[in-house]
């Protein structure tokens, strides 16, 4: 009885970080510029202020008044020219422009070449999203095969809690995978 319990806190845990990687990966797709304007876009500036590398959403605040635009309202308007720069290097591929205490991001329609780029980029934030959660499966199977060589679980126990773990496994890819052909629908979307 005690090596099914420990079976089941494995699979649990195993449950719960696989989430915690699909989260991630949603997180990350969320990053990606459809043609739409979202504050997430800018998740991943990170601005030089005074030495410090730092987000840009703890400098300011980002908004999406309109549906193609970005508004960055910045807490120290003397770090706008760092922010421009920020923005100019990062992979956002938008160009700012500011009137001295706001700085606007006007978000274009995206080309086909640069919808397909998208595509590109969302492919493979979904495949390290896959990694992670085959990471997870890795270790708790390891994790499995100590416990059977500790005589806490039989071979039943083991072969029994892979073919869980397997199957725990291919759901979240399959949740990953639907996501991701949401989001694919969804940059390609005229």
């Amino acid at each position: 009885m005690a090596a099914e319990n420990l079976i089941d806190e494995l699979l649990e845990d195993a449950d719960e970080r696989m989430s915690k990687s699909l989260e991630a990966a949603q997180h990350e797709f969320s990053t990606v510029r459809t043609g739409r304007a979202s504050p997430a876009l800018l998740d991943r500036v990170i601005v030089d202020y005074y030495g410090a590398m730092t987000p840009l959403n703890q400098l300011s605040t980002i908004s999406a008044p309109e549906a193609r635009l970005l508004t960055i309202q910045l807490y120290d308007k003397s770090s706008i020219k760092a922010v421009e720069k920020a923005i100019n290097e990062s992979d956002v591929g938008l160009t700012p422009s500011n009137d001295g205490n706001i700085v606007r991001l006007v978000v274009p329609e995206p080309t086909e070449e640069r919808r397909r780029e998208m595509v590109k980029i969302v492919r493979n934030l979904a495949e390290e999203g896959r990694v992670a959660i085959r990471n997870v499966r890795r270790d708790t199977m390891q994790h499995l095969r100590e416990l059977k060589a500790e005589g806490e679980a039989s071979s039943d126990d083991e072969h029994r809690a892979e073919v869980e773990l397997q199957k725990l496994t291919d759901g979240r890819i399959g949740e990953l995978d639907s996501v991701l052909k949401a989001k694919e629908e969804e940059i390609l979307a005229v």
